[in-house]
């Protein structure tokens, strides 16, 4: 699992730092989050300091009714040596009592222009996609018609090849050589090159590394998409039978989760190109409950009922 600080969110979601900047190092190691009303309220019993704390407008507006007395030390029990920060959202006043105790304990205190639910939603969806599970697989990944393609296959076979060919006809770029994913949740992979070294380059055998951006220009590449369908290229094999109709369901199991898989047999003339096209298009069409396959074989069993009624009749 990779290390994640609150400099970090800081820096992501532009949080201003109000006070306690000397814990802007300390390690998140949960991707839930905490309003602390009842611990304004006086009661610790349960509370988890853990947590990235969010004050919002009941929050605050709880706490100026609290009795002064009281204030100092509610907020000191808030700001704990492990609490990797406290945010305001909203952009709403820090009250003085919060900005000493977190300077005393060293936890940062943190401000927000964003309402409380929209502040909260990106701050957990950020955490998840950086606490995914991760792996790296050998291919090429593209989006093709809006559908986050991975071209897979052996070395020297043609990906990077179909890939420049795809780039040509207005699809974008994602991933060359290793294409890093995550898995979101179970079923929700997201593609992308975390590596600066290579990012947006695409090598071609005989002509060597290209840039992408440079070459196509920006609108031919993007950062990361969602990973939804695996064509697989592999040499003609005479001796190999290939699905003719469309019937047949492969997949590939990437971390926990399963994508649909096409293979696709390369030899000269076959354009794989436009074929990974109509694939990224059929995939759509799929997704949208039309199934040309399924079509075809529930016509072809009409035609062979009404066929054989005929036969019976006469």
């Amino acid at each position: 699992m990779k290390k994640l600080t609150t400099r970090d969110i800081v820096e992501r979601l532009k949080l201003e730092v109000i006070s306690g900047e000397a814990g802007l190092d300390r390690e998140i190691t949960t991707e839930e989050l905490s309003r602390p009303a009842l611990q304004l309220a006086g009661y610790f019993s349960h509370y988890s300091p853990q947590r990235i704390q969010i004050l919002g407008t009941s929050e605050l507006s709880f706490f100026k009714l609290i009795a002064d007395a009281e204030k100092k030390s509610r907020t000191r029990m808030l700001c704990t040596r492990i609490t990797p920060c406290i945010i305001i959202s909203t952009n709403h006043d820090v009250p003085e009592e919060l900005i000493a105790a977190s300077n005393e304990y060293d936890t940062p205190v943190l401000r927000s222009t964003q309402e409380t639910t929209k502040l909260m939603g990106n701050i957990t969806n950020y955490i998840q996609k950086e606490f995914a599970p991760t792996t790296s697989v050998h291919g090429v990944f593209i989006e093709v018609y809006g559908i986050g393609v991975l071209i897979t296959g052996e070395s020297g076979i043609g990906k990077s090849e179909v890939a420049l060919e795809l780039i040509n006809r207005g699809h974008r770029l994602v991933a060359d050589d290793r294409v890093d994913i995550k898995e979101i949740e179970r079923g929700l992979l997201i593609g992308s090159c975390e590596s600066t070294l290579i990012k947006h380059l695409l090598e071609i055998r005989g002509l060597g590394i290209i840039n992408v951006m440079t070459l196509f220009g920006t609108g031919a590449v993007r950062s990361d998409k969602r990973l939804q369908l695996n064509v697989h290229l592999e040499t003609w094999n005479d001796n190999k039978q290939y699905d003719r109709i469309g019937l047949g369901n492969e997949y590939k199991e990437i971390l926990n989760s399963k994508i649909e898989k096409k293979t696709i047999p390369v030899r000269p003339g076959r354009n794989v190109a436009i074929i990974i096209e109509t694939a990224a298009m059929n995939y759509r069409l799929n997704q949208m409950g039309i199934n040309t396959a399924e079509d075809f074989t529930d016509r072809l069993a009409e035609e062979i009922k009404k066929n054989n009624m005929k036969s019976e009749e006469e």
